[in-house]
């Protein structure tokens, strides 16, 4: 970092010039006219949307393969292109761009839902592609892209507002530098991000084997159909109206296996229609619930007060607390041995689906209380380290990301330089 300080103050101590894209380079398209059958029987390789949102620095090592006729007019793409996915069906991931960071050694085409930029002559040799590859993956210059983004169940970034963008131009050796810093914390934090997602791999594996161990009871205890155990509420009828903000709906989306996310889609009723919404029946914490359709059978346990339920979703809750543990229920639900039994009893080729008919008579093993207490506090010691956002290994995934995001955005804030100068 002193080296980076050091070079700021000698080489641009007033500040960097800040360029608009439309004033250093110019948008290509990327293939055209292509029917399914061009991409059946390719003989050139392109760049793929998933090639680019994954890598920063385009993978040219690829095996997806287009027609392209020998004077067929098609933009190849050129060492120092900047590639952009120009639609995607989240407004956080819209506009993923990649560099290409090293000489093409054939000819490489881009995917036609996909767009490139490529530097002008007296700009081409003025930007590192490997300094590009950091600027395009920073934190401000992905919220200015997501600002021009449009849309609402798909969202399309706007190449008008796009090429209005304004990106540093620091002095090279400024950004051979900068480079050499992030690229050496990013292969650090690569490594022990893959350490702990390996230690998390092999958690989620002995999860897998105690979930599916501690259920395999003998014959002794008793198997009993969950309409005899529970207390059931089948929310159906028609589709609430959504509003902007106020009671929030849980549908079969946001529940996960084992959990609520209520982050992955955020949908809300009027307070005013809560009681009719919810006449079945309300949620309340502690209570265990069951997705019949898209998908079919994930569980979680109410974790909230005063949430709406959807379709889809069937809430049970134990009738008699000294016999059925709530706990244990949402982990017999979860385990191997029932969700295989629901397999072979749900219906549908595409989409899976069970009626709560016949989920209502599906059984699971009762033993006593106290066993149930000793199952569900060894599988609640497992899910804590898995699912914990704040103390579990998914928590230290996301701080070893947030300190590279940090740093790299520490080092790509440059003090814009004033016109007059």
């Amino acid at each position: 970092m002193s080296r980076i300080n050091d070079l700021i103050k000698e080489m641009c101590p007033n500040g960097v010039r800040y360029n608009k894209l439309s004033e250093i380079g110019n948008q290509f398209s990327g293939l055209s006219g292509k029917s399914k059958n061009d991409f059946e029987n390719g003989n050139c390789k392109y760049i793929t949307y998933t090639n680019i949102y994954n890598n920063p620095s385009t993978n040219l090592d690829i095996e997806d393969y287009v027609q392209v006729k020998e004077n067929e007019k098609q933009n190849e793409i050129k060492y120092k292109d900047i590639l952009v996915a120009g639609s995607s069906e989240n407004l956080e991931d819209s506009g993923m761009i990649s560099v290409v960071t090293k000489e093409p050694s054939e000819k490489i085409y881009l995917n036609s839902f996909c767009f490139g930029f490529r530097l002008n002559d007296n700009f081409y040799d003025k930007y590192n592609p490997d300094f590009l590859k950091h600027i395009f993956r920073d934190k401000n210059f992905r919220n200015e892209i997501i600002s021009c983004s449009f849309g609402v169940t798909r969202y399309n970034l706007s190449k008008e507002k796009f090429l209005k963008i304004k990106i540093p131009c620091p002095p090279l050796e400024v950004q051979e530098e900068i480079v050499k810093i992030l690229d050496k914390f990013g292969e650090l934090e690569a490594e022990l991000e893959a350490e702990l997602e390996a230690e998390l791999e092999a958690r989620k594996s002995q999860y897998e084997f105690w979930r599916g161990k501690l259920f395999d009871f003998d014959e002794n205890v008793k198997e009993l159909s969950l309409e005899e155990l529970c207390n059931v509420v089948d929310y159906r009828g028609k589709t609430p109206k959504k509003v902007e903000s106020g009671i929030f709906l849980v549908t079969a989306k946001n529940i996960k296996m084992g959990y609520i996310d209520y982050e992955y889609s955020k949908e809300y009723i009027a307070e005013s229609d809560f009681n009719e919404v919810m006449r079945r029946g309300k949620a309340n914490i502690g209570d265990v619930l069951f997705t019949t359709e898209a998908p079919c059978g994930h569980v979680a346990q109410v974790d909230k007060p005063n949430i709406a339920l959807a379709q889809r979703v069937i809430k049970y809750s134990s009738k008699d607390l000294s016999q059925l543990s709530n706990k244990y229920l949402k982990y017999a639900l979860l385990s191997n041995q029932f969700q295989n039994k629901l397999l072979g009893t749900s219906t549908g080729a595409t989409v899976k689906g069970i009626k709560g008919s016949k989920l209502h008579k599906m059984t699971i093993p009762v033993p006593t209380i106290e066993k149930q207490n000793q199952i569900v506090n060894i599988l609640e010691r497992f899910d804590k380290l898995i699912n914990d956002i704040t103390t579990g290994l998914p928590a230290e995934i996301e701080l070893r990301r947030k300190q590279y995001e940090y740093y790299r955005n520490k080092l790509l804030s440059f003090e814009e330089l004033s016109v007059s100068e």
